[in-house]
């Protein structure tokens, strides 16, 4: 355990790019510990899996996706949940991480409401997923399916979920040993790449046949 006021935004992208990443034991504790799990879940950035029925959910466009409009929001819907790793701490960190340009969010909207995202944390060609939410069926799957078509465009070499979950196995993360890990981190901070690059959100049809191409 450490004090969080001795954390700051370089600290957490050197921690990074070691392979480490801060969490809390709950919301109301301010104390932040480092996390440096012996297996780790990635997405393969070919093998993300878009299933028939979230196919349809895409196609029939009834979200509206945004890029980095809405940062304190996706926070704060990855942390309303009974029990959640983000304290004000992290918080605080990660929005500063996001005024620096190393923190982004993929957005999903119905009528004006923010429903699902997803954000996380870029160093080089990595991209250290962070957290998601969803307040409607497959939200949280159509931000992880333009986050994905969006890190493909940009270079991005290494997609880091920490741990791999049955709801992310079945969109195609996979585990690797620590080791293989690091190697491919390294790789990848030493790398360029850009979240940018892409340019405008594709049209679902576009982001569909994009993802038939690469899978």
């Amino acid at each position: 355990m450490m004090d969080a006021e001795r954390l700051t935004p370089l600290t957490l992208l050197r921690a990074y790019a070691m392979g480490i990443f801060p969490m809390a034991e709950s919301r109301h504790d301010p104390r932040i510990f480092w996390v440096n799990p012996r297996k780790r879940g990635i997405f393969p950035l070919e093998g993300f899996h878009i299933s028939k029925s979230l196919a349809r959910t895409i196609r029939r466009g009834r979200f509206e996706i945004r890029v980095d409009t809405a940062f304190e929001g996706v926070v704060q819907g990855c942390a309303s949940r009974a029990e959640t790793w983000i304290n004000d701490e992290i918080y605080r960190l990660y929005r500063q991480l996001f005024e620096l340009g190393h923190a982004h969010t993929i957005e999903v909207w119905q009528n004006e409401e923010l429903v699902g995202g997803v954000y996380g944390v870029t160093l080089g060609a990595a991209f250290f997923g962070e957290s998601m939410f969803s307040r409607r069926t497959d939200a949280s799957k159509v931000a992880l399916a333009y986050l994905v078509d969006r890190l493909r465009i940009g270079g991005f070499t290494l997609f880091d979920t920490q741990f791999l979950t049955d709801h992310l196995a079945s969109l195609g993360a996979i585990e690797i040993e620590r080791d293989d890990y690091l190697s491919r981190l390294e790789r990848a901070v030493n790398r360029g790449a850009n979240f940018d690059r892409a340019g405008p959100l594709p049209a679902p049809q576009l982001l569909l046949q994009r993802s038939t191409q690469t899978s």
